[in-house]
């Protein structure tokens, strides 16, 4: 025991000052100081854990988005929590937050942690904390180099739920493979969906589910919301999409700043101003009251929660630099990206994009996911592309995606410099919204940040 609490000692105490050091230098630190920490003591997080009750966020796409109105929703309600809001989602990331909020004895100052988790990373995460409620957002197709294909994403989130007893399950009701996490556990489950169709005019998209995970037979839909989601159901053995606990029932309006929907639950019904555009985070809102509701907090609250929480770096962040409005939207993968391209392609004003695709290892080192994207519906827009600017580890391919998608080469440009690229970003006249994959947005967020006086992405 007392060897236990050396190692628990030394391990927080190199975690906060690589973290310390690391700061200094003006970098995240937000991964290396927990690998540090767990090199000195592997169950550090078991340790930290003890006594706080966690609400784990995990899914494919969505996460950080859903964690952040989920901390808005808690944080209204008066409850006292931290979260790792930087993004570190893997078992290193998590440990070096629990440290940065912990005693040198490994005490965690809060009694709840909300917890983003990368969906790989999950099952081992879940095997050290006490989860009172799992959201799981989705299950997609993303990069094949690293998580294989989709039924292995959701055997990990299955061994992850496994290891929390007890916790309520909140699982998307329009996501065929999310549902299935509820057939074999004990756990009480929640459902959410969106009960009518979000775009009226959608991109081109393969479908990552489109045969019954019980017979194998093809799903019959009543409508689609994007992908795979929607009312499917089999018509051979007549495994459906189930009843929503909590439900969108309307999609009032939606716009460049947001959408307006009507949400319905236990508590009642709410007209929800959410203060993010884009269908994906209709869904995002619908998972936060869901896992509201499994909280048992206030249903008023949360709904209000929606209209001003603050967005995830690099998740439709906004920045107004020299009378540019620039937006960044992450994509990673092709459901992801389609989905951002249902945003944009559905705007009504001129804009510029950018697109930055790199192929490091937390982009994924295969991208041939861009030829499963729509980027078609981006040549079809005719004048409302002011102009199309490619960048990053990649370019180069992104080009010639974008060439084969039809985008006239007078529009398309490759700019590889990031300090080049953010002036001729700023120099515009119209929105321009940047598509980063997850090593280029850091980059892209680090010269911001000094070049332009905005908070860190950490902050």
């Amino acid at each position: 025991m007392f060897f236990m609490k050396i190692q628990v000692f030394f391990a927080v105490l190199a975690c906060k000052l690589s973290r310390f050091a690391i700061r200094l230098l003006g970098r995240g630190g937000t991964d290396f100081p927990g690998r540090v920490a767990l090199k000195l003591c592997p169950n550090l997080l078991g340790h930290m854990a003890r006594g706080v009750t966690a609400v784990i966020v995990t899914g494919t796409n969505g996460k950080t988005t859903t964690s952040r109105m989920i901390e808005q929703a808690m944080a209204d309600s008066g409850i006292s929590f931290f979260a790792n809001k930087s993004g570190a989602n893997l078992l290193s990331g998590v440990t070096a937050e629990f440290a940065m909020h912990a005693t040198l004895t490994g005490q965690c100052r809060y009694p709840y942690a909300l917890i983003e988790a990368d969906e790989a990373a999950f099952k081992a995460i879940s095997r050290f904390v006490e989860a009172r409620a799992v959201v799981v957002t989705n299950v997609f197709r993303d990069q094949l180099d690293r998580y294989g294909e989709v039924t292995h994403t959701l055997e990990n989130i299955r061994i992850g739920i496994s290891h929390c007893p007890g916790a309520a399950l909140c699982l998307n009701a329009d996501d065929p493979l999310s549902r299935s996490l509820a057939d074999e556990t004990d756990n009480p489950v929640l459902f959410y969906g969106v009960d009518t169709p979000i775009y009226e005019k959608r991109v081109a998209e393969l479908s990552d589910a489109p045969y019954c995970l019980k017979c194998k037979h093809a799903y019959v839909y009543d409508y689609v919301t994007y992908g795979h989601l929607g009312g499917y159901r089999c018509p051979c053995c007549g495994y459906s999409r189930p009843r929503p606990d909590v439900s969108v029932t309307e999609v009032h309006s939606t716009d460049t700043q947001g959408s307006h929907v009507a949400l319905r639950c236990a508590g009642g019904d709410f007209d929800t101003r959410i203060n993010l555009p884009g269908g994906y985070n209709i869904y995002n809102a619908c998972a936060a009251m869901a896992c509201g509701q499994a909280l048992e907090l206030d249903a008023a609250t949360v709904s209000a929660s929606l209209g001003r929480f603050a967005c995830g770096f690099g998740r439709m962040e906004k920045f107004e630099i020299g009378g540019t409005s620039l937006r960044m939207i992450l994509i990673k993968n092709p459901a992801g990206c389609n989905q951002v391209l249902n945003f944009l392609t559905n705007t009504t004003e001129p804009s510029v994009f950018v697109v930055c695709l790199n192929d490091r290892a937390q982009d994924g080192r295969d991208v041939s996911w861009i030829w499963d994207v729509d980027f078609e519906q981006v040549a079809e827009m005719g004048e409302k592309l002011s102009g199309l600017i490619v960048s990053g580890v990649r370019a180069d391919d992104m080009a010639v995606r974008f060439k084969y998608a039809g985008v006239p080469a007078e529009k398309l440009r490759i700019v590889k410099d990031y300090d080049q690229l953010l002036r001729d970003c700023t120099a515009q006249d119209k929105p321009v919204y940047i598509m980063p994959t997850y090593t280029a947005m850091l980059a892209l967020r680090e010269r911001i940040s000094k070049t332009y006086g905005f908070k860190e992405f950490w902050e």
